[in-house]
């Protein structure tokens, strides 16, 4: 998605966010996220595309946006061939379509056509994400014990993977 796509479609993106959030995934946010809330962020992520800095992927299904993935390519300058895989995203009503698995499979193209060689990213240990990066050949480096909160504000653990490309 350009900056411009993805300023179009805030109330879906925002949409999307709030859905995982609600559903207890631990992605950055905490219970009581608003719209409002929702729609400042992804405005700074379109302006990290703008900037070149971030890839953003969307997945539409049955008509309506209910997707995304980022990447994130600005890397310090002793990591130019590394890239973050960052907040894969799917609405709750979309779910086992496979459109996670579409999602990473255009990142992972992104990131080839980037020039990067290595992928990494983080998840929370035991959710189905993990499960998930881990039947598409990512590899686990490690679990971070009380790295992040579930939106409830309880601990929760963190499993880093990695990908070469």
């Amino acid at each position: 998605m350009s900056a411009e796509e993805a300023l179009a479609a805030l109330p879906d993106l925002a949409g999307i966010l709030l859905d995982c959030i609600d559903g207890g995934a631990s992605v950055g946010f905490m219970a009581g996220f608003s719209q409002a809330e929702a729609e400042a962020y992804w405005r700074e992520v379109a302006a990290g595309v703008d900037a070149g800095a971030i890839v953003l992927l969307g997945v539409e299904w049955a008509g309506h946006l209910v997707g995304t993935v980022q990447l994130g390519l600005k890397q310090p300058p002793n990591q130019p061939h590394r890239a973050d895989l960052k907040k894969l995203l799917v609405h709750r009503s979309a779910r086992g379509a496979g459109l996670a698995r579409r999602l990473l499979a255009a990142a992972e193209a992104r990131a080839r056509d980037a020039g990067k060689s290595l992928l990494v990213l983080d998840t929370a240990t035991g959710s189905p994400a993990e499960t998930l990066y881990e039947k598409l050949g990512w590899r686990k480096s490690g679990v971070v014990p009380n790295y992040a909160l579930w939106p409830d504000g309880r601990f929760c653990d963190t499993t880093i993977f990695y990908k070469a490309l």
